[in-house]
């Protein structure tokens, strides 16, 4: 039986082969790693990647669709909403981490990327198709228009890179905006934050993004009772990542 794509869970499904073969030969899946895909619809994506791999975890909501991927003999279906699930609970060879993948639904592929910010510890790299409008917003460089929060929040975490543009004819139903694909790396090093409060900092500093940041970040800092040292005759855009990590530091308690 043929399914009807669900407006409610943002589903597009990928139909174009060369697109498909573009995105396995990016995330280069070997055999035995432990790989989990968010969302594998109709498996345009999942069967080249298990067929390679071995075997493949996916997450999908829909009830119907994860049905189906139940028959699949080398997948382990987690039925639920990606949300509400702990990535560090996911099994995976001893010393090695999961792989993450995923066509994300459009409706809510931030709040899932702020969802495994808390994961990634437990998580190698990502590879994800997204709105292009949100990975120009995930990759973008200090004094962009496309630099804000999304660009701060991740940046502190992973090493990003748009890896592939996806036109909206690649899909059924074809969305009316345009895809890329971004790979994401988690640092090395990175500075040991409350997640909460960067995130808190970051809204209030991009809130008024055409205001000096004297007239936001610079009445919060002055709540905090901060004595050091920051610019605040600047606009958001023009602030690197590293220094609303250092900030984040300074005034976190």
């Amino acid at each position: 039986m043929k399914h009807i794509p669900r407006k409610r869970f943002g589903q597009h499904f990928l139909s174009d082969g060369g697109i498909i073969d573009a995105i396995v030969s990016e995330i280069a899946p070997q055999p035995g790693q432990a790989m989990v895909e968010i969302g594998p619809g109709l498996a345009a994506l999942t069967q080249p990647l298990v067929e390679r791999l071995g075997q493949l975890t996916v997450i999908e909501l829909d009830r119907d669709l994860a049905q189906r991927l139940r028959d699949h003999p080398q997948l382990q279906v987690i039925e639920s909403d990606v949300l509400r699930v702990d990535f560090g609970t996911i099994p995976k060879p001893e010393g090695r981490k999961l792989r993450v993948v995923g066509n994300l639904p459009y409706n809510i592929s931030t709040p899932i990327l702020f969802h495994l910010l808390d994961h990634v510890a437990v998580i190698e790299d990502q590879h994800f198709m997204l709105q292009k409008e949100v990975v120009d917003r995930m990759v973008a460089r200090p004094a962009t228009s496309d630099y804000g929060r999304l660009s701060v929040m991740l940046q502190w975490r992973y090493a990003m890179a748009n890896v592939l543009f996806v036109p909206p004819t690649s899909f059924d139903p074809p969305p009316r905006v345009d895809s890329a694909v971004v790979r994401m790396v988690p640092l090395a090093t990175c500075a040991p934050l409350d997640v909460k409060h960067l995130s808190t900092l970051v809204q209030v500093a991009f809130s008024q993004r055409r205001k000096l940041l004297r007239h936001t970040l610079g009445r919060w800092l002055e709540d905090k009772q901060f004595a050091g040292s920051f610019d605040v005759q600047r606009r958001a855009e023009e602030v690197p990542v590293h220094e609303y990590l250092a900030l984040a530091e300074a005034t976190q308690t």
